[in-house]
């Protein structure tokens, strides 16, 4: 395939034809924060955390192919602003207590609040009055904790061939739902590739929380995109 020249903030990388700005930046050690991409998914462009500006435009970087001599800017003032806007209403639109979450440390949507400085959102809380389904043996699925991005719903379609999960009504009414009466009553089972996809705590595997000791957790020493830059076979 033929290659393509273009910038990220000045910088100039190269890929191939058909390759996503997401893609080809992470081939040249450049980090785009996402929550919605996932390996080996169909790209989706729904959480918007990957917008970058390309030739004046903001666009999904997940979604935009590349083209010569494209120009984009992935870490300039507004596009931060714009992305800790996105994560600020994620946080109160959930009921989020990081600090007593079992995913605590390996959770993207608490290592992106820390990469950009989130102590504290901006926006007022929503606290919405969300169930925990804890029906299943091995897998429990907690609402409170779930920001819509897919994951579950295309992953559980598209590498597990199941279609356990989808997404109910629209708008501000908009939530994720199993196809039985509960997660019990799924085919889903401990070993789907759909257990590990969920960035947050919402889809989690039981008897596994706090294994790892704090400290020692993928993002207690370096943020996300640093030492643990995701390549295309990752996250």
């Amino acid at each position: 395939m033929s290659n393509v020249t273009f910038t990220i903030d000045g910088r100039e990388v190269s890929g191939r034809a058909g390759q996503t700005i997401l893609k080809a930046a992470e081939a040249s050690g450049i980090y785009i924060p996402r929550l919605c991409a996932y390996k080996n998914l169909v790209p989706h462009g729904s959480c918007r955390v990957c917008s970058v500006r390309v030739n004046g435009r903001i666009q999904a970087a997940c979604v935009q192919t590349i083209s010569d001599g494209m120009v984009v800017e992935n870490d300039s003032a507004e596009i931060r602003e714009f992305r800790t806007a996105i994560l600020d209403m994620l946080f109160v639109e959930g009921n989020h207590y990081c600090m007593f979450c079992e995913k605590s440390g390996l959770c993207e949507l608490q290592a992106l609040a820390y990469r950009f400085g989130i102590t504290a959102p901006q926006y007022p809380f929503l606290n919405p009055d969300r169930p925990v389904d804890l029906s299943h043996p091995d897998v429990y699925l907690d609402h409170n904790r779930c920001i819509l991005c897919g994951r579950c719903v295309r992953v559980s379609q598209e590498l597990d061939h199941k279609n356990v999960f989808q997404f109910v009504d629209r708008g501000y009414r908009k939530r994720l739902q199993v196809n039985g009466e509960a997660l019990a009553a799924t085919r889903l089972a401990v070993t789907d590739e759909v257990t590990a996809s969920c960035p947050t705590g919402a889809l989690m595997r039981k008897r596994v929380g706090y294994a790892v000791p704090i400290g020692q957790r993928p993002f207690d020493a370096q943020p996300i995109g640093a030492g643990n830059l995701q390549t295309e076979d990752s996250p």
